[in-house]
């Protein structure tokens, strides 16, 4: 199933982030990289190939970058977030991507959804969810 967003085919900055700092406790985020990184308005690429996806999340602070396929399992670097290791596997629901990550962090993982010209994304761990709303640059 194509990933039928044409959003998700160019660059889309931070619109709105709620609870981001309770996530990012919850992760054990260095405390002053925390309150720096609230401050920030990161911008996400993401790029496909039939079910094959890069996305790259940057920003001054930090950059993330992660490769996968949906429904193939595979070792995550959290490099440049919490340094943590995770095994992922991300799938389809809908017209949903969900990333389910086991490792480490307990509960941990991601929603991607497009609602009109916004990309929306929840991140989750130790019970803290993040919601981050993008909007196509």
């Amino acid at each position: 199933m194509p990933f039928p967003f044409p959003c998700l085919r160019g660059t889309c900055s931070l619109l709105s982030s709620d609870n981001f700092e309770g996530y990012v406790l919850a992760l054990g985020i260095d405390f002053a990289i925390h309150k720096i990184a609230k401050l920030l308005k990161p911008q996400k690429v993401i790029e496909q190939n039939g079910d094959s996806f890069t996305i790259h999340t940057s920003s001054s602070l930090k950059n993330y970058l992660v490769k996968f396929t949906v429904g193939e399992e595979f070792d995550e670097d959290n490099k440049g977030l919490d340094n943590g290791k995770c095994r992922s596997l991300v799938t389809w629901d809908n017209d949903t991507l969900i990333c389910v990550q086991k490792g480490e962090k307990k509960n941990r993982g991601w929603t991607h959804w497009i609602e009109g010209d916004q990309l929306h994304l929840v991140l989750t761990t130790f019970g803290q969810v993040c919601k981050q709303t993008f909007q196509r640059a």
